[in-house]
């Protein structure tokens, strides 16, 4: 993470507002709350945050459309803070790419800590590997894919191209960047303990829809039990 973000959060509840921004600023994050999608979308097209935060109970829209709109821009980060918090309700905002969940009533802290662990993974690139000049490298071949970390797209070999969200490609891009080798899922968040967990099954499970022959029976990424997940082809950058 570097330096202070800019950080919008849509929330129609004033005081909830105010709270997470009091809190956020504390950490010298810049912070801008919004009463309503329309106007975050409205700030959004004149400057983009690094991260959002998304209230579902929203007075103008969806706060899923919302979500599934933020996440389809592939370089916000998105965290939703809402009273929601039935299990489904978690896994289906995870499904449409939100970085992270968080239920109200919620501890300021723990809001904190949610919000930098997914400032420090907006970056596409895992900070914490090792970088050699082969992974520096922005396209990536793999079996019958190639992958451009420029545009977050995979392009098969017969011509069909698949979007990732920006959380599909962080996760991808940490499979490719160590193929053959398991990855546990705590490798996977990045050292955020405080992640939910269930989100690098939800997105391994969309990547495995868009690159498996077979998703129900996946050849490319294999779930090593008890352990993780391992990429089992090898990984050409250029």
């Amino acid at each position: 993470m570097k330096g202070p973000a800019l950080i919008y959060v849509v929330e129609d509840d004033a005081d909830i507002a105010r709270l997470v921004s009091q809190e956020l600023q504390r950490y010298s994050h810049k912070v801008q709350t919004f009463a309503s999608g329309a106007l975050l979308n409205a700030a959004i097209a004149r400057q983009a945050p690094r991260l959002c935060i998304i209230d579902l109970g929203l007075p103008d829209m969806d706060g899923l459309a919302l979500v599934r709109e933020l996440t389809e821009r592939q370089d916000i980060g998105v965290l939703i803070l809402s009273g929601r918090n039935s299990l489904p309700d978690r896994v289906l905002g995870l499904e449409l790419g939100a970085d992270d969940y968080l239920s109200k009533p919620f501890d300021p802290r723990e809001l904190v800590a949610r919000v930098n662990s997914i400032l420090r993974r907006v970056s596409l690139v895992d900070a914490t590997a090792p970088m050699s000049s082969e992974q520096s490298a922005r396209i990536a071949f793999f079996d019958n894919w190639q992958f451009d970390a420029a545009t977050l797209q995979l392009l098969h070999t017969d011509g069909h191209v698949q979007e990732l969200s920006a959380g599909e490609a962080r996760l991808l891009l940490q499979l490719l960047q160590r193929p053959r080798q398991i990855l546990s899922r705590d490798a996977l968040l990045t050292g955020n303990d405080d992640a939910f967990d269930r989100s690098i099954d939800v997105r391994m499970s969309r990547i495995r829809k868009k690159i498996e022959q077979d998703p129900r029976s996946p050849r490319l990424v294999k779930t090593v039990y008890g352990m993780g997940y391992m990429l089992t082809v090898d990984v050409r950058w250029t």
